[in-house]
């Protein structure tokens, strides 16, 4: 794993077929950027969460905690009254005069064309609006502004209930934000994006609707207003959290990078991601973001992990666009990491204990695989990881092995029967079997326990086998002994024969 307090930004992606551990890897990465604190009383907690906040800060904070209750409408007194509210003036070492500053902070920051509020000093940014009760409400389209101090707010509760539970190890902070990648998933989710805002329809009736929507009849007489405003995605909040805390490493991991439009979620970001494009490197890089034109730079203090499928062969561009910008790192099967399970026969005349050794069996299906389909087919060993006994072993191939093998194979039999080394067996002992040849020995039962070659070829055989797809016609069925784990099934033998 790469050093986490290493200064230089960190960009690697772990390719690998599936199977070998790369989300594992991720999951691993998480915990470096962890931080473990210790028990402390909700006093400590406020203290952190407030002790940078300004007073402007602490109010959103406040209506965000009565929203999180269900509570939209607030009066000043029950705002001065909030633990928060009284902590801040605490470290403030203010006693008196607090509805003033809790007035003054609403005043300030509501909108110029209110027709509850009079103010001269009024902020560029509206945040707050009061109704004709005289309760202060959060504006909707400030929402979108607020998504760090929801973050914060979230980790402040989630620190209480930690704390509160007697977890012994105090409460943990994340310093990484980990998404998955998917064909929908676009630069709306990973940046920013428009997004629908609603508002609750008490607001209306109470004569403070916002005012943006008041010609809306059809709005105004629904249960919910909506409204649309920029919101940001994951990468673009992760980094807003590095540049507050510079001292910190922060982590974006993206599990299967691969299943999305790269250039397209990234989008201008793609150049500034580059180690010397970092925010105070040598070759520092600004631009302004698509949607809300806000100038930004990736901060330096912020390493990017991601994972790939390399059985996915749409990556060839992807792979293009990103090798200058990642390290790749292989992530190989590992068959020696698996376990001999042992299998107790008893008899009259022995009682002895044959074994299955895991790794010898994962390393001859993959040679095999390797000769027939190639390298990027070839099986991980956390297919394998949780096999601890027969039945196990025998699950693992009829509802994850065969069928992998069978989609990438085609469907073509001849190319499953070598990799299983059917070929030369009798019918009864194939994991694959010949439809064709199942319901002619069914016909004529001249075929039971005599050699069965479906399809095979000496081309077969070697390091750099030829394999015609045309000699393959015959449909494929999974041995039922098999599947229902009997006959030759049920003897070690028939899984040893599958060691290279």
């Amino acid at each position: 794993m790469p050093d986490m307090f290493h200064h230089k930004p960190i960009n690697i992606i772990y390719t690998g077929v599936a199977g070998t551990g790369k989300t594992y890897q991720l999951l691993q990465i998480a915990k470096a950027y962890t931080d473990y604190l210790p028990k402390t009383n909700d006093e400590d907690f406020l203290g952190q969460l407030l002790q940078t906040l300004s007073w402007r800060e602490v109010v959103c904070l406040i209506f965000l905690d009565f929203q999180a209750k269900k509570q939209e409408l607030v009066k000043v007194p029950e705002m001065v009254s909030h633990e928060f509210f009284v902590t801040k003036a605490a470290q403030n070492a203010r006693e008196n005069h607090l509805s003033n500053t809790a007035w003054a902070v609403l005043q300030t920051h509501s909108p110029t064309d209110s027709t509850t509020v009079i103010s001269k000093n009024r902020a560029s940014q509206a945040y707050f609006d009061k109704d004709n009760t005289g309760a202060w409400y959060l504006l909707p389209e400030s929402l979108p502004l607020l998504s760090e101090l929801m973050q914060q707010l979230t980790e402040f509760q989630q620190a209480q209930h930690d704390n509160n539970a007697g977890q012994t190890q105090g409460f943990s902070q994340q310093r990484f934000s980990m998404v998955s990648f998917h064909q929908a998933y676009g630069y709306e989710e990973f940046v920013e994006g428009i997004r629908p805002v609603m508002a609750a329809a008490t607001h209306a009736s109470n004569g403070h609707a916002n005012h943006r929507q008041a010609n809306n009849s059809e709005t105004n007489n629904s249960p919910s207003q909506m409204s649309y405003a920029i919101q940001n995605g994951a990468f673009l909040t992760l980094c807003q959290r590095a540049a507050r805390d510079p001292e910190q490493r922060y982590a974006m991991l993206i599990d299967e990078i691969n299943r999305a439009n790269v250039s397209r979620v990234f989008g201008e970001l793609l150049s500034l991601i580059e180690p010397d494009k970092r925010a105070g490197m040598a070759n520092t890089m600004t631009v302004n973001l698509a949607y809300s034109g806000r100038p930004f730079s990736v901060p330096a203090n912020v390493d990017i992990y991601a994972t790939m499928n390399t059985q996915d062969h749409s990556l060839a561009p992807l792979d293009m666009a990103l090798r200058r910008r990642f390290r790749f790192i292989e992530c190989s099967p590992q068959p020696e990491l698996l376990p001999i399970i042992s299998l107790s026969t008893e008899s009259e005349a022995d009682d002895t204990t044959e074994t299955i050794d895991l790794a010898k069996l994962l390393m001859g299906l993959n040679h095999r695989i390797t000769q027939m389909l190639g390298a990027d087919v070839q099986l991980g060993h956390a297919f394998l990881w949780s096999v601890n006994n027969l039945e196990q072993l025998q699950l693992v191939l009829i509802e994850q092995i065969i069928p992998q093998l069978a989609q990438a194979a085609g469907g073509q039999l001849a190319m499953l029967q070598y990799i299983f080394k059917d070929e030369q067996q009798p019918l009864s002992a194939q994991f694959i079997q010949d439809s064709q040849a199942l319901l002619d020995n069914d016909s004529n039962n001249q075929l039971h326990n005599q050699p069965h070659t479906a399809m095979h070829n000496s081309m077969l055989s070697g390091q750099n086998p030829f394999f015609d797809p045309s000699m393959s016609t015959g449909s494929y069925r999974i041995n039922s002994d098999l599947l229902n784990k009997t006959g030759a099934f049920a003897e070690p033998s028939v899984y040893q024969r599958l060691y290279r």
